[in-house]
């Protein structure tokens, strides 16, 4: 089990990749530490704990962080999965829908990783992984806040893995294409044809396989892996 007895915390739990990732983190032996801004309906596969967060609440994600710690003394592992889509065209986008999309997918990956790195950093070993998109590498119609959000996660990833690269701290991020997940539920289906089209592999992703990466980013096999960003496109970029 490449994550037995880590403590990891996982944000946009409840759903998706974040609920596919926690699982996923479980079955490698790791303690979960669920987040989402919601308590599901039920259960969260693997999930040790579950905390209802807002990633955009800074004073919540401190309190969270804050009794993980006192309880485990330590993180292991950030999952920063937590993101929303407000879609429109440039002309069209309110600008409701440009912030609403920055503050979750953008600043609140901010406050989740300025909150979980000091300890890191004090421990001398840990690690971040944050969810950015192809969006974040290709940009696409009608996603400007969700692009601009998505390349500025790179742009943490970038600097966090130089600012805590020498203080034992991996920092790298993944870049999902179309994945299956409940986002996609109101997607008409020649809609979703088209977008398996998009794709080499000639259909969308599930939450689990994008979950498979995050467990290796973080385990110890990934361990002189530091400020990359994997696409896990199915080619999409061929």
């Amino acid at each position: 089990m490449r994550l037995k007895d880590k403590i990891c915390i996982v944000t946009g739990a409840a759903q998706g990749i974040g609920a596919a990732t926690c699982e996923r983190f479980a079955a490698e032996g790791a303690t979960v530490i669920a987040c989402d801004r919601r308590a599901p309906a039920t259960p969260v596969p693997g999930a040790a704990a579950f905390f209802e967060v807002d990633v955009t609440d800074r004073a919540a994600i401190d309190t969270m962080v804050a009794a993980v710690l006192a309880q485990h003394g330590r993180i292991d592992v950030l999952v920063n999965n937590a993101g929303i889509t407000k879609d429109a065209r440039l002309v069209k986008m309110t600008l409701e829908q440009f912030d609403a999309v920055i503050d979750v997918n953008l600043r609140g990956v901010f406050h989740c990783a300025q909150a979980v790195a000091p300890s890191m950093v004090e421990r001398g070993r840990g690690v971040i992984l944050n969810a950015s998109s192809v969006v974040g590498l290709y940009g696409n119609y009608g996603q400007t806040n969700y692009a601009a959000a998505k390349f500025g996660v790179i742009g943490f990833t970038k600097t966090w893995s130089r600012e805590l690269g020498p203080k034992g701290v991996r920092v790298n991020a993944v870049a999902p294409g179309f994945v299956e997940t409940p986002i996609l539920a109101t997607v008409p289906e020649k809609v979703l044809q088209q977008m398996k089209e998009q794709v080499p592999l000639g259909r969308l992703a599930q939450p689990a396989e994008i979950a498979s990466v995050y467990a290796f980013l973080a385990s110890d096999d990934a361990s002189y892996i530091n400020g990359t960003v994997i696409e896990v496109s199915g080619g999409m970029s061929v």
